[in-house]
């Protein structure tokens, strides 16, 4: 999800969490911040602007939709959103 320095390579997780932390502080945010939250931030998001499901799988790196499909039970939103056929009768 985060590319390093080098093209092509992956960030280690310990210095994702070191530029989380630094960013957590200089924003004076009170509320925990963790990588998982962000993450898991990241994925409903996309799902609520309409991205397909698969794409966010693919984004995030499961193997399984079943593991992806998670982030539909976080995203009411979407579901208010949907209109009916009938609705237009």
């Amino acid at each position: 999800m985060f590319e390093g320095q080098k093209s092509g390579k992956k960030y280690s997780e310990e210095s994702l969490a070191k530029v989380l932390k630094h960013a957590e502080n200089k924003s004076n945010i009170r509320k925990p911040i963790t990588l998982h939250w962000l993450r898991h931030s990241y994925a409903t998001h996309l799902l609520e602007a309409g991205t397909d499901l698969r794409y966010i799988q693919e984004l995030l790196g499961h193997k399984s939709s079943k593991t992806t499909e998670i982030y539909t039970h976080f995203s009411q939103n979407s579901l208010q959103k949907i209109k009916s056929p009938f609705d237009d009768l």
